[in-house]
């Protein structure tokens, strides 16, 4: 899998724009910040004149107070400038912090608004990349970007101001490395940009892969798949070294350059103004050379960090579109219905076709109706688009053509949230999250009471298990329940279920990892959730629908037969032949 690369263009208006729009909550302390960094410029060629002054005046002239005033005023605005520092990285920091926080809150609010379909086409892995390592590269932004740059500017502009006020002369032979930087800042600045890039890309790779591998680490180990995987991951860590060394390199090749051409500068000017020093009829005092070479170090370590910043700077508008991309996908659930009534369950599909993809129907013209109270079972053989059917259901996806409604309305016109309120699934693939059995049964629901999550797993013949674990409901299930068994997650999605008192009750291939004792567990639970209540069952084993209200078969994505079990048989047709299939395997 590889990943899109952008440019990063450090000029692209739109991106910035949006890119400030996080600073505004913090306008006063990013105020603040700049207030800070510009003072801090402005005190940079301060120094070197009282240090020329110093050596120029009282020291030539052997004026020992006059000397240790100069002292304790430099030592004064050397105090000044380190609490000045102080505050600019703390607000820096500050500021990057708390705008990572909130980009981060935005964009996990926005994923978990985003249709199923986003997620099948987008890696895991390079969604971790967006919130995780693409936001954190924000915080350089805001702690040494767009102030900081502001800061050497200014820096630069005061200080070559103050190098021609001193000494036009040595100003000159000082700037006449300058080109050089330049060329050397530029080559720097646009393969580092580059290099950013392809690191950003091996980054997200290296997660998609850890991420998927990780997950499906059981199957990579039961078909031996290791030293495969292994060797992909060779590869994958390969580039994702390679980009970060190319990178590494041109940091070891600049700063050495960069050295290089400020020493140059410096030698020029020694050079040049000893030779003034000789010659009586100049005026060129040992001050002035001094403080020039200080001036070099001043004004050429802005350049190199101009050229660094500007980077930086680019890596954030790179990660801020690519961010941007998430944040503007428009690929989410419309919540725009207010119903809000409490559904009785008539469930009705009119006319209904999907497609995951394209023109790639997997359903076709699909119509039924279930009536409040009535139990009805989907079957087919796998693919057949059962599953589907239920994904539609509850907005998981949305049709391409045709109407759903529950009670009438269409569901598009339910609030959401609502709508999936009033149905309770329970799927074939269990997920639980690293957390108690209490918070894995209500995801965090605290209307949900004690005593409704001990009736509801008594209903489902759990609670006497549960209260045998160290600390009962408080037990901590691991990642994905892997310290139950999978009978035993299957259980607690029942009891996840059943305590939310849905008046739609769909259950997809719920039995189908279950053992013969906790089906037998799972089945009474069954019949007393489904009293009263809309029930939607897809099944594999037909022996668990036999009772059900209504069997639809579906089969290429249309329904094929429809009527009871005993109907079914005696119309000897798909059903009849799936029914008879099943029950020669279990003879067998």
């Amino acid at each position: 899998m590889k990943e899109e690369k952008v440019s990063g263009k450090i000029f692209d208006g739109e991106v910035l724009k949006r890119l400030f729009g996080f600073i505004k909550p913090y306008k006063l302390r990013f105020i603040l910040l700049i207030v800070v960094i510009l003072i801090s410029a402005a005190l940079s060629p301060v120094l070197p004149l009282l240090i020329k002054y110093t050596i120029d005046v009282p020291i030539s002239t052997g004026d020992y107070p006059g000397l240790t005033k100069m002292l304790i005023l430099m030592i004064s605005l050397l105090f000044f400038s380190s609490v000045l520092a102080f505050f600019n990285t703390y607000l820096a920091g500050w500021l990057g912090q708390n705008i990572i926080r909130d980009i981060r809150i935005q964009l996990y609010d926005k994923i978990l608004s985003l249709k199923l379909k986003y997620f099948d086409e987008t890696p895991i892995g390079r969604l971790v990349t967006r919130t995780i390592s693409d936001v954190e590269t924000l915080s350089d932004v805001f702690s040494s970007g767009f102030a900081a740059i502001a800061g050497d500017v200014l820096q630069l502009v005061l200080i070559i101001a103050v190098m021609f006020y001193t000494d036009w002369r040595l100003s000159l032979i000082s700037l006449s490395t300058i080109p050089l930087m330049l060329i050397a800042t530029y080559i720097f600045k646009e393969k580092v940009k580059k290099s950013f890039n392809r690191v950003r890309t091996a980054v997200s790779n290296l997660n998609s892969f850890m991420q998927e591998q990780i997950t499906g680490m059981s199957l990579v180990q039961i078909f031996n798949s290791e030293d495969i995987s292994y060797k992909k991951f060779v590869e994958i860590n390969k580039n994702h070294r390679e980009a970060n060394i190319r990178s590494i390199l041109y940091y070891s090749v600049y700063y050495p350059v960069a050295e290089v051409i400020s020493a140059l500068g410096t030698g020029l000017v020694v050079w040049y103004g000893a030779k003034q020093i000789i010659n009586p009829e100049m005026d060129v005092t040992f001050g002035t050379i001094t403080a020039f070479i200080m001036f070099i170090n001043q004004f050429f370590r802005p350049i190199r960090m101009i050229a660094d910043r500007v980077n930086t700077l680019q890596m954030g508008i790179v990660s801020t579109d690519r961010i941007l991309k998430v944040l503007d996908s428009d690929d989410i659930i419309q919540n725009d219905g207010k119903y809000t009534l409490p559904v009785k369950g008539e469930v009705a599909f009119k006319n209904v076709w999907f497609a995951y993809t394209d023109e790639n129907y997997v359903l076709r013209d699909i119509s039924f109706n279930v009536k409040e109270g009535e139990t009805v079972a989907f079957v087919g053989a796998t693919g057949a688009g059962k599953s589907s059917i239920i994904n539609l259901l509850t907005r998981f996806y949305e049709i391409n053509k045709g109407e759903i409604t529950v009670d009438g309305v269409n569901i598009k016109d339910f609030e959401t949230s609502h709508l999936r309120r009033q149905i309770g699934m329970v799927l074939q693939d269990v997920f639980l999250f690293s957390d108690t059995i209490r918070n894995n049964i209500t995801l965090g629901d605290s209307t949900i009471s004690d005593e409704q999550i001990m009736e509801a797993a008594k209903m489902v013949g759990v609670h006497n298990f549960i209260m045998q674990l160290p600390g009962n409901y408080d037990y901590n299930v691991m990642e994905r329940g892997s310290t139950l068994s999978v009978g035993q997650r299957q259980l607690i999605s029942f009891v996840r279920a059943m305590v939310q008192n849905p008046n739609i009750i769909v259950l997809d291939e719920a039995t189908s990892s279950i053992d013969t004792e906790s089906e037998e567990l799972i089945q009474n639970a069954i019949d007393k959730l489904m009293r009263g209540r809309t029930a939607i069952v897809i099944a594999h084993r037909l022996s668990t629908i036999q009772k059900a209200d209504k069997i639809l078969v579906v089969s290429e994505g249309k329904i094929v037969e429809s009527g009871s079990h005993e109907d079914l048989i005696a119309h000897d047709g798909h059903y009849a032949k799936l029914y008879e299939m099943q029950y020669l395997a279990t003879l067998a």
